[in-house]
């Protein structure tokens, strides 16, 4: 069995940028990958930690733990969270998210959310397995008509 080897992202490389190219087309059609300038913003970001997963050394996973202060506490969320197609089945997914929960817990947050559409059928199976647990709330979004 393959070594999956999860990493802080601390620096925009070449190899990092490649591979958000590939990953990301795997998460959103409607969503172009993140430049380079947008990865190096995240990083640096307090409120955003990217994980990337290795396998066999190559970049084939990515998640983003979101976290920031609202006057209940300090909130985590799990974001963007993606595998390549070739690497599904291996166990990175879980690798991340274990990664990002302890990164949580590190920080002292007491609870982690995330969101996955419906369809993605295998993803939402995973995260029952690991312990989550699907919230009775409704969420909401509106479009503020503003390209980014």
């Amino acid at each position: 069995m393959a070594a999956i080897a999860i990493e802080i992202a601390d620096s925009v490389t070449t190899e990092l940028v490649e591979a958000f190219a590939r990953l990301i087309p795997q998460l959103s059609k409607s969503n172009p990958p993140p430049t380079a300038e947008a990865l190096a913003d995240m990083i640096a970001s307090p409120a955003s930690v990217v994980f990337i997963a290795r396998l066999d050394g190559e970049i084939v996973g990515s998640l983003t733990l979101v976290a920031f202060r609202i006057p209940t506490g300090l909130r985590t969320m799990v974001e963007d969270v993606v595998v390549d197609e070739a690497a599904r089945g291996t166990g990175v997914a879980v690798a991340l998210t274990e990664a990002a929960m302890n990164e949580a817990r590190r920080l002292g947050a007491s609870t982690i959310d995330l969101t996955s559409r419906p369809s993605r059928v295998a993803a939402n199976k995973l995260y029952q397995r690991i312990g989550f647990v699907q919230r009775d709330t409704n969420v909401y979004r509106f479009v503020l008509g503003i390209d980014d």
